[in-house]
């Protein structure tokens, strides 16, 4: 998943305001503006965002406050990376409940919580990229994503926008998915999974809105 990183509240709020986000994962003692002054702030937002609190806190009365004041979740530290990234997943799955956690499309079979790719049964092995980047087309069916859209969904804010990384792991992704290929292109359009919007209706659709997404933002200090 693509991540951007702020390491004060500042910075985080600043970040914010641009940028939309699946998953803030939120240092309870950021600098700058505290971290649960900026939970109170996301939660004001009109913006949907998932917080999940990282603190060092422990006793319960603290977690109830944390969650009292807008967090989703509550980790305590030390964590267990593959435990935080499972309730990462977690979260991102709730906020985008209308969207299901196995998604089937022109033959394919995408599972985002086991992050498995089948086609017509058959188990692909996909790199993170060429999944995250899978599962943004399908997600986006029946339009289409340009390069740049791409870059914002499956790679972090750091991506060089006149890099051909996007162009390179399509050309990976249609070589493992084989024949007849699955995604399509059109012109100054971008990429989309075959049998989407007609090309001849189209300059440049992609699904609404306009700011930056990115599935998830880290704020520590």
């Amino acid at each position: 998943m693509a991540a951007d990183v702020a390491y004060d509240g500042t910075q985080a709020r600043s970040k914010l305001k641009v940028n939309s986000y699946d998953v803030v994962v939120l240092d309870r003692n950021l600098p700058g503006i505290h971290g649960d002054a900026l939970c109170k702030m996301i939660s004001g937002d009109d913006k949907q965002v998932m917080v999940l609190m990282l603190t060092g806190a422990e006793s319960p009365g603290d977690r109830v406050f944390g969650l009292t004041i807008g967090a989703d979740d509550y980790v305590t530290k030390p964590f267990h990376l593959p435990e935080l990234v499972l309730r990462v997943r977690a979260l991102a799955g709730r906020r985008s409940s209308a969207r299901p956690p196995v998604i089937r499309l022109a033959g394919l079979e995408l599972d985002t919580m086991c992050c498995s790719v089948r086609r017509n049964g058959r188990l692909l092995e996909l790199s993170r990229k060429e999944f995250a980047v899978l599962e943004a087309l399908m997600a986006a069916f029946p339009g289409y994503l340009s390069a740049e859209d791409l870059l914002d969904k499956v790679w972090d804010e750091k991506a060089d926008p006149f890099t051909k990384t996007v162009t390179v792991t399509i050309s990976r992704l249609r070589r493992k998915l084989g024949l007849p290929q699955v995604i399509s292109t059109i012109p100054r359009v971008g990429y989309g999974i075959a049998g989407g919007r007609d090309a001849s209706n189209l300059s440049r659709w992609h699904p609404a809105g306009t700011s930056r997404r990115s599935p998830l933002a880290i704020f520590h200090g």
